[in-house]
């Protein structure tokens, strides 16, 4: 199964699980695009609707992509109030598309599920002569001393495959994504912002969320549940509960 694909099959929790985004960085895409209320949004990837709200609350159209049937559902009952706010369910590479249609799209956490010989030119092909492409996601910071290191200690131990620097690092500006921007001729040069937060964890609320990521929902079942253990009794040990760190990095392009 492809990673991008994992995510249904936890789609309850991963309403629940996965972090929204800084309210700063809706007002700052729709400066940037010079978004009006009739403007219309397309996103790549919408999962339960965590920033799709952001757009929807500040009355805009949006008509929103997702290949999870139960993903969908879950974002449809919550964005239920919102009549500006469309549901697609295909993965955008599938999706027949709009062509010229929208002021703006968007994916959060998700572009990089797209293939790269795919994503630009079939995104730029969607958007208005003067619309924008904005990608964002956000990356967890390692968690301070002493949980930082005990976090390392124990994925070298049950899951070796996943230490390292998380998979959202793709988002950093020294990452892959940034550089695939510099080289695409379908946008023109990229403005880059970070947005620092914080958020507080207990053990529960931080394995539901690492339950939610795919290279843990790809993990054999008993292997994910000793280390999941693992790491929340580390988090028992000190304390009961942590802060995580965020950036939130954002992408911004005009369509060339």
């Amino acid at each position: 199964m492809e990673r991008r694909f994992t995510f249904d099959g936890v789609a309850t929790l991963y309403g629940g699980a996965r972090p929204v985004y800084p309210e700063p960085l809706f007002d700052d895409i729709i400066a940037f695009a010079d978004l009006h209320k009739t403007d219309r949004i397309l996103e790549i990837g919408c999962g339960t609707g965590q920033a799709t709200q952001g757009f929807a609350r500040r009355g805009f159209p949006v008509l929103a992509l997702d290949p999870g049937r139960d993903l969908i559902g879950i974002a449809a009952e919550n964005l239920a109030e919102f009549p500006g706010v469309r549901f697609a369910q295909s993965t955008f590479e599938a999706w027949i598309g709009e062509t010229e249609s929208f002021k703006l799209a968007l994916a959060a956490q998700s572009f990089h599920w797209v293939a790269p010989e795919i994503g630009f030119a079939k995104t730029a092909a969607q958007l208005t002569p003067d619309g924008t492409l904005a990608v964002f996601g956000n990356v967890p910071l390692p968690p301070e001393a002493p949980l930082g290191s005990e976090f390392a200690r124990i994925y070298s131990r049950y899951a070796p495959s996943l230490a390292g620097p998380p998979a959202e690092s793709w988002y950093l500006p020294d990452g892959p994504f940034a550089a695939q921007f510099e080289e695409t001729d379908h946008f023109g040069p990229a403005t880059h912002r970070c947005y620092p937060w914080s958020r507080t964890h207990s053990a529960a609320s931080y394995t539901d969320l690492l339950r939610t990521l795919s290279g843990h929902r790809l993990l054999a079942d008993t292997q994910r549940e000793v280390l999941l253990r693992a790491i929340a009794a580390a988090i028992t040990a000190h304390g009961g509960e942590f802060e995580l760190r965020y950036e939130t990095h954002l992408y911004l392009a005009r369509r060339r």
